[in-house]
């Protein structure tokens, strides 16, 4: 089988970046990538282009993709738009190595790229009201809402300002995993302290001051059990990556030592199941796929990057990758397990939560951190020995779960 390589990644500053665009975004993103690599955009046999908000903020309906890489020069080449909710980065990576593995070529390129502060609060959480079933909106609220029947919510723990309908699911998750397993608010208060603690060290994370358990719990409400640190904020960024077969490194002498192996990526839909059958979470199902074809178990990881919309997101999904047994994660995470020195590092970047949350590159953005930790690149925040990593990332709703899941292995 064709063994496909990163062999460049780069990422922007990620926040609220006035005066960027998408096209300099993308721009950014991809001269850091293919300068890492040490190649040049005439290198580039194939390119796949991730964006999710443009369309509804600009009304750039369609090829957003070409009319940016040409803008950068990029002319002639197969260029495919990758629009798939929060996964679409690391689906458009998934798509470059296909292209790859195919025999098509030996370099393509996988970028996303969003612009998606405007001031217009309203207007910006809007677009997340397309990434569930917009003709059953009252029985998707209604399957979420049953999850936490038995949970008591305390008064004034809901924000009477605009929040996506995101936040307002994952705080159905979370009170569906409190009533089955005993998790507690300050467990996953103690997620999002150490997310806070590990981005003071990601000079390209949107938020870097450090956050208590106590300054978490005590912190403007979202909606039960979230609160405002707990959440994803809204996003500029780009990021992007370079991948190679043996053939392509060996062309443009590319060290193995810098070239990172992708040892194994899966692209998941949902299905239907019931809340408590948490072995067929379309996630598990994805991570047990990904450990067989690369040949590793949960054991072997050494660092993970996760899609942690909210912190609730990050306690489901340190389960489902089996890293910690199903109920416990909670409990692992407030002894300390997942900082950096712990049991199994996850999300020393900050996660979505700190680094920030630019949609359609949010997966890249986790292979940037990914590759940076096993090229062992980053400084204060290095994971010492990392040899194997995994990256979690998922888009949409669809029922009780996410309506995609993308998981990538990388070794080295």
């Amino acid at each position: 089988m064709t063994k496909i390589y990163i062999a460049g990644v780069a990422m922007t500053k990620m926040g609220r970046l006035d005066g960027a665009t998408v096209k300099s975004l993308t721009c950014e993103a991809v001269d850091g990538a293919m300068a890492d690599a040490g190649i040049g955009k005439d290198d580039i046999q194939a390119a796949y282009y991730a964006n999710t908000t443009q369309r509804h903020l600009e009304a750039q309906l369609m090829i957003p993709g070409q009319i940016t890489l040409r803008e950068m020069g990029f002319e002639g080449i197969p260029m495919v738009n990758v629009e798939n909710a929060c996964a679409s980065g690391s689906t458009a990576l998934n798509l470059a190595a296909q292209f790859l593995k195919a025999g098509e070529g030996d370099v393509a390129l996988a970028v996303g790229a969003e612009k998606m502060w405007t001031g217009d609060k309203a207007k910006m959480f809007s677009f997340f009201d397309g990434a569930w079933d917009v003709s059953t909106v009252e029985e998707n609220t209604e399957k979420l809402m049953a999850l936490g029947k038995g949970i008591d919510v305390p008064n004034d723990t809901t924000s009477d300002k605009p929040f996506s309908v995101f936040m307002a699911i994952y705080g159905a998750f979370g009170l569906a995993h409190m009533r089955t397993f005993g998790t507690t608010q300050k467990q996953i208060a103690a997620i999002a302290a150490k997310n806070h603690m590990h981005s003071v060290e990601n000079e390209k994370a949107q938020f870097r001051a450090p956050y208590t358990v106590d300054e978490i719990l005590s912190a403007p409400p979202i909606t039960y059990p979230l609160t405002l640190p707990m959440c994803a904020p809204m996003s500029d960024g780009g990021a992007a990556a370079v991948l190679m077969t043996e053939a392509g490194l060996k062309k443009f002498g590319i060290s193995r030592d810098r070239a990172i192996e992708v040892r194994a990526s899966v692209i998941q839909t949902g299905s239907n199941r019931a809340p408590e059958d948490y072995e067929n979470h379309l996630t598990a199902i994805a991570a047990r796929r990904a450990y067989e074809i690369a040949g590793i178990g949960p054991q072997d990881v050494s660092v993970a990057e996760v899609h942690d919309a909210t912190a609730v997101g990050e306690l489901i999904q340190i389960e489902n990758l089996g890293l910690f047994p199903f109920g416990e994660g909670g409990a692992a995470s407030e002894r300390g397990d997942t900082s950096i020195g712990g049991r199994v590092p996850v999300n020393p970047s900050g996660g979505l939560e700190c680094k920030g949350h630019p949609i359609g590159a949010t997966g890249l953005g986790q292979v940037y951190e990914l590759v940076s930790q096993l090229r062992g690149e980053c400084g204060p925040r290095q994971v010492e020995g990392a040899r194997i990593a995994i990256a979690e990332n998922g888009g949409g709703l669809i029922g009780i779960e996410e309506a995609v899941a993308s998981i990538l292995i990388l070794g080295r």
